[in-house]
């Protein structure tokens, strides 16, 4: 016969008899570190829990009000000594997007996108190396003849009564000209020579990682976006890409678009400037009013107002001839150059480009007014397929 089993009474009727190991079993069961393990035994060992903590009392609002006023004073921080950094991933993001147009061009055409990336890289080599071999020695004569000869310009520019006068009560070319003419006045503005140097590596540095970052950013594009709108509900998933890859697109176009008209902008200033006698200014200054036409709304104005002022100083008639140049093709950019490029790309009213361009330079100088209007444009389209149409719906 075989014995009873452990822990099993032998006579019917009797209390069975607990094996003395049982109690120790569920502690000896494996878990995370702070895994509870209920025991009818532990209920009252270290007294009874108390109820949670209400989450209207005060202290609960005023720590996590303070948690979050930490946490963003941290972020804020952060940003601050972050921000020389913070500002080229964000211009590498801006001309990635730019670019792309061009790459889905090619890919269109039967390429794959890495080699895409890699022809564009190499066309944007071949165009940075003939600028600084072809360009950089005659546009640096053309800016060292052009500061030797500044000072002799505002004198024959005080020739002029009015201007005269506006000096005499102002006395703004006059301070030019005292600045003009110290011997020390190179190394007062740039610091020397060794800063200089050092300001020159820091700009070839920060070239170089917005080119690789940019690079970066228009291969891996497609993943980027994927994880982007992976972070949307699913419900909400189709919509949010759409909206997204819309944004893409406008931004795209916009950096072409405003590329094409300051490339124009700079190839007929450079032009008028050689046919009425300011070739010796006529590279710097036609750089200038390309980089200035980047700018929207102001930039255009300062480049031409700028080349007006050059040429006043030069001689009346050519001075005259500027302004009347720049009248006209300022006219033209304005309600038939710039609307013809943009109208595909960029659907923004004009007071909202005056307005976004204000605050996007005060807040970020030029680099912010040039992203201030593609980021009006992305935020007036959320705003009307998003607020205006849930308004419309409820």
């Amino acid at each position: 016969m075989n014995p009873p089993p452990t822990g099993a009474s032998s006579e019917p009727g009797e209390r069975p008899v607990k094996h003395p190991v049982a109690k120790l079993r569920p502690r000896a069961r494996r878990g995370s570190l702070f895994e509870y393990v209920h025991d009818p035994d532990d209920e009252n060992r270290y007294g009874r829990p108390g109820p949670p903590l209400s989450r209207t009392s005060a202290f609960y609002r005023g720590f996590w009000a303070t948690v979050g006023v930490l946490l963003a004073v941290g972020l804020a921080t952060a940003f601050n000594e972050a921000g020389s950094a913070v500002m080229l991933v964000l211009v590498s993001a801006f001309l990635a997007v730019g670019l792309n147009p061009i790459v889905e061009l090619l890919i269109s055409r039967g390429w794959r996108r890495g080699w895409a990336v890699l022809a564009i890289a190499l066309l944007l080599l071949t165009i940075a190396t003939i600028v600084v071999v072809v360009l950089v020695g005659v546009l640096r004569n053309q800016i060292l003849s052009f500061v030797d000869d500044a000072p002799h310009l505002l004198n024959d520019l005080k020739k002029h009564k009015t201007i005269a006068h506006l000096d005499q009560k102002y006395h703004i070319i006059s301070s030019l000209q005292t600045k003009l003419e110290d011997p020390n006045f190179a190394e007062k503005t740039f610091g020397g020579v060794f800063n200089v140097g050092l300001s020159v590596f820091k700009a070839v540095g920060e070239t170089v990682v917005v080119f690789v970052l940019t690079l970066y950013f228009l291969a891996a594009l497609p993943q980027l976006k994927r994880g982007i709108y992976s972070l949307a509900p699913a419900s909400r998933r189709e919509r949010v890409g759409q909206l997204g890859d819309e944004i893409l697109r406008r931004v795209g176009r916009y950096v072409i678009g405003a590329f094409l008209v300051a490339l124009l902008a700079g190839t007929v200033s450079a032009i008028f400037l050689l046919i009425v006698g300011l070739g010796q200014y006529a590279l710097p200054l036609a750089v200038m009013v390309a980089l200035l036409d980047l700018v929207p709304l102001v930039g255009s104005l300062l480049g031409a107002a700028i080349v007006s002022i050059v040429g006043l100083a030069n001689s009346l008639p050519i001075g005259i001839a500027c302004i009347i140049f720049y009248l006209i093709y300022e006219t033209l950019e304005g309600y038939v150059i710039y609307p013809r490029v943009m109208r595909s790309s960029v659907d923004v009213p004009e007071y909202v480009t005056i307005v976004a361009v204000l605050v996007g330079g005060s807040v970020a100088g030029v680099l912010g007014a040039l992203l201030a209007l593609p980021l009006a444009a992305a935020g007036l389209l959320l705003v009307r397929e998003v607020w205006v149409r849930r308004q419309n719906v409820a």
